[in-house]
């Protein structure tokens, strides 16, 4: 073989061994018990918003604490504390992903992204006619 094709077959090694580095850093939706052992990277969680739990925002206090509770994809139930202002309509969302780390018993949140449900629902449209003069 030749010089050039060896340098050519390892720079197409060093390429693939970098896609695959790569790729294998792309975040995918996590659970909270998954988390909880990682200590040094941030998750992705989808969940829930617990409704019946106590939610704490108080900007008079601390406009940049903001708390919840949610349930991952397998219920497990975890409170979220979010150092940042509480997202407009966040207690209208449907699903709720939160990218951040287990620490103790709670997840830090670093942000929150909404999945909110869509306006446009065929089922929830409610159509009205007019009433007819008699």
């Amino acid at each position: 073989m030749k010089k050039i094709h060896i340098v050519g077959l390892i720079l197409i090694a060093v390429a693939i061994g970098s896609i695959i580095t790569l790729a294998s850093d792309y975040s995918q939706y996590e659970t909270f018990l998954s988390a909880k052992g990682e200590t040094k990277k941030d998750f992705q969680v989808v969940g829930y918003l617990n409704r019946s739990r106590e939610m704490y925002y108080d900007p008079h206090v601390d406009p940049n604490y903001f708390t919840f509770y949610m349930k991952d994809k397998d219920s497990t139930e975890c409170k979220v504390i979010l150092y940042n202002s509480m997202p407009q309509d966040f207690v209208k969302s449907e699903q709720v992903v939160v990218t951040g780390r287990m620490k103790g018993n709670d997840f830090e949140a670093k942000s929150i992204l909404m999945k909110c449900p869509s306006k446009y629902k065929a089922d929830q449209v409610v159509v009205s006619q007019p009433k007819a003069n008699t």
